[in-house]
């Protein structure tokens, strides 16, 4: 009788289902997260046939969550930010706002708490980096000034679901979930303490780490052995993002993006991105595996109204947003409806905020259901939309269209 193997199981059935129906989702040129998620639906409890541990593919996805994270402030780029920070910043921070008020409105039509709107209308506010890049960098468009808008937008999006994943835990009894354990702390100890203990991995970070690390990855490259060197980027990523739990309090996601954004500012920053990619990519399809395992399909039958809420704010409620607040600056149409289109998506700090507020019991099963289905939906649309949006970029240069004024700098 053979030896039970659940976690080889685990990872050999998400990674091969996985393959099989991203093959299938790129020959339908769609975007392979999809083939990832609908793994996920295929090998989890709701589904029958291969049904793949899912304590383990939790703790799997935790690694995903921390390598994703690792590029996500490796690639992270203030001056990218800053060049385009006069419409990226405050136009990031209103969808956000937009968004987030719309699905908190959505989800008080449900009949759940302000804390359960809240953390549902963040999760729905945020678009997903995988996918916006694939498509922007499909279509060349990642040097244009649209492409570089709609990257430092992202940028602000992500910095801001950071501060989230931070602030959430600390704030869980405030919004309606698990108290944390304060032994009767105010709320305003307990951010204080969140605060303090932020601020001193932070300083940690800045000040030994910036120069530990790329210390240590020199060194190693003067060794002259690129496996050494591939695993001194993991265990940088992976140690400092456990340490941060362990010693500061702080989330796995906090530590390895400062572990990124540490790494970023050695001169071998982009061979530890290379080098490290197979890795991150493994992981994170695991990642993206473990979220589908999580779907309940029957959400689509048992709550249609909601689902097409849901799918209506990310998809047109986002999208209208981003575009009124591009041309509000004074952008070309061009410009506010390739914005719109890259954000009418949600993707992987959704999943992360919508795992975090069932774990801390601030959002129901249910929200985490809506916001997969959102995510699915929209991620299979949005190629659709950039579809639209090259044909419309075709007869634009062809001048069968009006041309409006160039971008005004950015």
């Amino acid at each position: 009788m053979p030896h039970s193997t659940p976690l080889i199981t685990t990872i050999v059935g998400g990674l091969v289902l996985a393959f099989i129906l991203a093959s299938i989702a790129v020959r339908l040129k769609l975007p392979p997260l999809v083939g990832y998620l609908c793994a996920g639906i295929v090998c989890g409890p709701y589904t029958p046939g291969f049904t793949a541990d899912s304590g383990l593919a939790h703790e799997l996805a935790e690694l995903g969550v921390i390598l994703l994270m690792f590029g996500v402030g490796l690639h992270f780029s203030l001056r990218d930010l800053l060049s385009v920070k006069h419409i990226a910043v405050p136009g990031a921070i209103v969808q956000i706002a937009v968004a987030t008020a719309m699905g908190l409105g959505l989800s008080s039509m449900m009949g759940w708490n302000m804390g359960a709107g809240l953390l549902f209308g963040l999760a729905l506010s945020v678009a997903s980096t995988v996918v916006l890049i694939k498509a922007m960098e499909d279509r060349n468009l990642v040097d244009t000034s649209e492409g570089r808008i709609a990257v430092g937008w992202l940028i602000v999006e992500d910095l801001a679901m950071v501060a989230a994943l931070v602030l959430i835990p600390a704030l869980s009894g405030a919004l309606g979930g698990r108290a944390a354990e304060s032994g009767g702390a105010s709320l305003w100890a307990i951010l204080g303490l969140t605060g303090v203990k932020v601020a001193a991995f932070v300083a940690v970070m800045l000040v030994i780490g910036r120069r530990i690390i790329p210390w240590l990855l020199e060194r190693v490259v003067h060794t002259g052995n690129r496996e050494l060197f591939r695993l001194a980027v993991l265990a940088c990523a992976l140690g400092i993002a456990y340490g941060a739990t362990a010693l500061f309090g702080v989330s796995f996601a906090l530590g390895a993006f400062f572990a990124g954004m540490v790494m970023a500012e050695s001169e071998f920053s982009q061979r530890a991105a290379d080098e490290s990619l197979p890795m991150r990519d493994a992981f994170s399809v695991l990642f993206f595996v473990s979220v589908g395992m999580l779907f309940d399909p029957l959400v689509l039958l048992r709550d249609p109204w909601g689902v097409l809420g849901t799918f209506l704010i990310i998809l047109v409620g986002k999208s209208i947003a981003a575009y009124l607040i591009v041309r509000a600056f004074r952008h070309p149409q061009l410009t506010a409806l390739t914005i719109s289109a890259s954000l009418a998506q949600i993707g992987e700090f959704s999943f992360i905020l919508a795992g975090l507020g069932v774990t801390q019991e601030i959002l129901p099963k249910a929200g985490q259901d809506l916001i997969l289905a959102g995510a699915i939906l929209s991620i299979l649309v949005n190629p659709l939309l950039f579809n639209a949006l090259d044909r419309y970029r075709v007869n634009l240069e062809r001048g069968r269209l009006r041309p409006e004024e160039p971008d005004p700098g950015v």
